[in-house]
């Protein structure tokens, strides 16, 4: 046949010849490569019933798809290999997730650590006996402290409690008292000590200061030092007692009026209402046992 002849010259015939030519070329190429992958065998071909069937042929092992020829071995190995990714990413996302919560609850802990209650003033030591004892002056020796009152063996913490250093009166320390029922105007110092006593009334180291939530306690003598509270037995529910700062005027009633033991030191006990508790020796002369009076916050003035 000869190669410049066009396709329209060619016959039907031919054109068959040259279609099958081009069928068995790109057939024989793709064959070469599975056999060079090893995956074909040759069989021995039937007989020839055409021209088509001239050559030996080929039989396929397995689907000419490369894609599904992949081994098994190689799937479960990807497969496994999947797995373990997605057991690494929730397991770092585990991590992350504990320590966001832990980072969480140690600023938690940081910040409550942190947090200070509200101080409530409270006396700074518990009281062996009430303040102001001291022996009448008719008495042989005259008027001092009066030992006699505390037990024997707290006698030597009363004594340590004496050296106690005095705090630095502030503008919002009392300074003044002020009883018109019975006429009392007299100033406020810090600490109810026998030396403090003997310059006007005593604020007891810890309670706190006039305006102020809790109990505020005061004590003065009642027949040496001016005798400032020798009164305190005339003063009646709803009589009215000033006690002033250097920037305020506070207004207290009184409520009760009691007398008790030297040793009843509850009545000093901080409360949560703002009142304030006087106190002195009481009979006038005698001074075994101490009367105490209960005022409550009204206002200011």
């Amino acid at each position: 046949m000869a190669r410049n002849r066009s396709l329209e010259d060619l016959t039907v015939d031919e054109l068959r010849q040259l279609l099958i030519e081009k069928r068995r070329s790109e057939r024989h190429k793709r064959l070469e490569h599975y056999r060079r992958t090893g995956r074909v065998i040759m069989v021995e071909p039937p007989p020839l019933t055409s021209p088509v069937d001239s050559h030996s042929e080929p039989l396929l092992l397995e689907d000419e798809n490369p894609a599904e020829s992949k081994p098994r071995v190689r799937v479960w190995f990807d497969r496994a290999l999947l797995f373990i990714e997605l057991a690494a990413v929730l397991g770092l996302a585990f991590v992350l997730f504990n320590g966001m919560t832990l980072l969480r609850n140690l600023n938690r802990e940081v910040a409550s650590a942190l947090t200070q209650p509200t101080p409530s003033p409270t006396p700074l030591i518990s009281a062996v006996i009430l303040p102001s004892g001291h022996t009448p002056p008719t008495e042989p020796g005259g008027t001092r402290f009066n030992e006699e009152e505390i037990p024997e063996h707290l006698r030597p913490l009363v004594q340590s409690l004496a050296s106690i250093p005095l705090p630095t009166p502030g503008p919002a320390h009392a300074t003044r008292i002020q009883i018109q029922a019975i006429g009392v105007d007299a100033p406020v110092v810090q600490g109810d000590g026998w030396e403090q006593l003997k310059k006007g009334v005593g604020q007891h180291i810890g309670t706190p200061n006039p305006g102020q939530k809790g109990n505020i306690v005061l004590s003065a003598h009642n027949d040496v030092f001016g005798e400032i509270f020798r009164d305190l037995d005339r003063l009646n529910p709803g009589d009215e007692i000033l006690l002033s700062t250097s920037q305020q005027v506070y207004v207290y009633i009184v409520k009760q009026t009691q007398i008790v033991e030297p040793t009843r030191v509850d009545v000093m006990n901080p409360t949560q209402e703002a009142i304030l508790t006087l106190i002195s020796c009481y009979p006038y002369m005698v001074d075994n046992q101490r009367i105490v009076v209960t005022a409550e916050l009204q206002g200011t003035k």
